[in-house]
């Protein structure tokens, strides 16, 4: 199967259902206003860069894969209220390499962790990262000083999410991450990191439901305790972590 073929496979999935679009569209009116700011950090295709337009918000997109960033730009680069930059997101200012998995581009990785617990788990069988890249890095502090305070932040990078969230000292409103079954080690972290940022609270989504999955947001401890709860089947998530009310002018951390 060509590299082309494989590309296709991913804005099939990503592209061609109404009835997921409809659904992500909703969740995401939730996170970012008309008019407002949304940063995707890890935007692969752009589904979620789609929606974000699609519901008038201005967009800046990082993809780091050369092959998928060319798509990217083919599908977006004319839009005025979009910013594409082919760089990965880390704690620090730089290079890194990063792990490409021809077969499955959606699961190309910077973190060498999730590679390891794949290995050995259920649904992962047969990944293989055949090759590796040299990306640029940038923090997410960059970012917003360069572009300003985003309303949304989505950070959807297999696995290196906790590194992504060490690069950010400013509480921002309302952002996401993603989490896999596989590594519960990571979801800790990234929860502990917003915490010690802000006075966060907490929500879910499952896989590729698109709905949170309780009408109350969550404290930490009791978030933890359910997604550390679930079974391995379950596999993959979005986190969703907002400022409570009176927090959303809070001081950049130190």
């Amino acid at each position: 199967m060509t590299r082309a073929t494989l590309l296709k496979r991913s804005f099939d999935v990503y592209y061609r259902d109404p009835v997921r679009r409809a659904r992500m569209d909703q969740l995401n009116a939730l996170c970012v206003p008309k008019g407002g700011l949304a940063f995707d950090i890890g935007a692969h295709v752009g589904d979620r860069t789609g929606s974000f337009l699609r519901l008038g918000a201005r967009v800046v997109a990082l993809e780091p894969q050369p092959r998928v960033f060319r798509a990217l730009r083919l599908i977006y680069g004319r839009q005025p209220k979009i910013t594409l930059e082919r760089k990965a997101v880390g704690a620090s200012v730089g290079t890194v390499p990063f792990f490409v998995n021809s077969a499955n581009p959606t699961i190309s990785t910077a973190s060498t962790e999730l590679i390891d617990a794949a290995q050995a788990a259920r649904g992962w069988q047969g990944q293989d990262w055949d090759h590796q890249i040299d990306v640029s890095v940038i923090r997410l502090d960059d970012l917003i000083a360069k572009y300003g305070i985003p309303d949304f932040i989505k950070i959807d990078v297999e696995g290196y999410e906790a590194d992504v969230l060490r690069g950010l000292s400013h509480p921002v409103p309302l952002l996401s991450f993603e989490f896999t079954t596989i590594q519960p080690k990571i979801t800790i972290q990234c929860l502990q990191i917003l915490s010690a940022l802000g006075a966060y609270e907490f929500n879910y989504s499952l896989g590729e439901e698109h709905r949170l999955e309780h009408a109350c947001w969550q404290d930490l401890e009791s978030l933890q305790s359910e997604l550390l709860a679930l079974p391995e089947v379950a596999n993959s998530g979005d986190v969703f972590a907002r400022l409570r009310p009176g927090e959303k002018n809070a001081e950049p951390r130190e």
